[in-house]
């Protein structure tokens, strides 16, 4: 008789059968399941501590106060992607705090996992996108002079939600809930009998995942920044660009974040063959996705800390938020001094009238 038991990587979860004893399972849960449950909601917390404020200020600056150019609007949509995801992730770190029990509803199910997908295929795109820009913009300034314009920026970014919405709708459809031994999860319903379809929808989501939101680009940035390396005569001018280092080390973090997850999500598609590593599974989803997830938060502090204009610009925008909150306090004391010192005087002639 077979058992089942289920995964909850965020993305792809859903029930899998296996040919071992339910007792077995339960020793492997009661093993790793505490300590990654617990490092997991840590990381989850953590996303969503920093990355709320930190997109929100990146968002309020590079959208309402800062001159709008094609960078900032690269780094609008990339803060505002993951600003959108992170407002999703108390959801799914109650979902984990409950033991993966969604009380939520069918439909934040749906939404909570297509966010995180639109998420990282926007985020990804946005990274290459800013690739191919400083490449363009160094290599070919005449061509950069003469195209790379807000109108055109903004078609671009447009395509870019486009696409980011079309590959991530199929969760919108296959992603449903379940009540199973008294916890309502969360998961993929490729089909509900056939196996056959179950494992090659699994296999095509999971490998469109890899290859359009991860390889490709990750390739793409790659060769963009060697051609650079090696075009530019001047290093100088490559390492003294506004933007390389902020860029550089945001697409390092995504490579650092998101590698652990694509691998895991490849390396569980073998158990539908073999268990045999399926407790490091159980250990290493949760983990490189809790990983993935906090890449939501570190943009915002990668350009706070690295980029000297950043740097520049917010302090000049602080304090003249500061300055203009002060005059305010200063000018609403005076007035209330003056209305303060009015009425007295209006009092005192009262007082002295017969």
């Amino acid at each position: 008789m077979e058992d089942f038991d289920y995964f909850f990587d965020g993305f792809e979860n859903y029930t899998y059968p296996f040919e071992y004893s339910q007792e077995e399972l339960e020793l492997g849960e009661k093993a790793h399941l505490g300590a990654v449950q617990w490092i997991s909601l840590a990381l989850y917390s953590l996303a969503f501590v920093l990355g709320v404020p930190g997109n929100a200020i990146v968002i309020w600056f590079t959208g309402f106060k800062w001159e709008k150019t094609v960078a900032t609007l690269w780094f609008l949509n990339l803060a505002i992607a993951d600003f959108i995801f992170v407002l999703f992730l108390p959801l799914y770190i109650s979902y984990v705090a409950m033991n993966f029990h969604w009380p939520f509803g069918t439909w934040l199910c749906k939404a909570n996992s297509f966010i995180a997908l639109l998420n990282m295929f926007a985020s990804v795109f946005f990274l290459t996108v800013i690739s191919l820009d400083r490449y363009i913009h160094l290599i070919c300034p005449v061509f950069s002079q003469r195209y790379r314009t807000l109108k055109n920026a903004l078609f671009v970014i447009g395509m870019v939600w486009l696409v980011a919405v079309i590959i991530g709708s199929p969760t919108l459809y296959f992603r449903e809930t379940l009540d199973l031994n008294n916890h309502t999860i969360c998961y993929n319903n490729f089909h509900p009998n056939d196996t056959g379809i179950i494992l090659m929808r699994h296999h095509v989501l999971t490998w469109t995942k890899f290859v359009l939101g991860y390889l490709l680009p990750l390739l793409t940035m790659i060769i963009c920044y060697s051609l650079l390396a090696l075009q530019v005569k001047k290093r100088v001018t490559l390492t003294s660009s506004k933007h390389f280092w902020t860029i550089l080390a945001v697409v390092l973090a995504f490579v650092i974040c998101w590698t652990p997850f694509h691998l895991f999500s490849i390396w569980e598609l073998s158990i539908h063959h073999s268990s045999h590593f399926h407790h490091v599974l159980q250990a290493g989803l949760p983990l490189s996705t809790g990983l993935a997830f906090f890449n939501s938060c570190l943009n915002p502090l990668l350009y706070v800390l690295i980029s000297k204009k950043f740097q520049a610009r917010f302090r000049t925008s602080v304090a003249e938020l500061l300055k203009h909150t002060l005059r305010e306090v200063s000018w609403s004391g005076t007035t209330s001094e003056q209305f303060k010192h009015s009425e007295a005087k209006n009092l005192c002639l009262l007082e002295m009238t017969p």
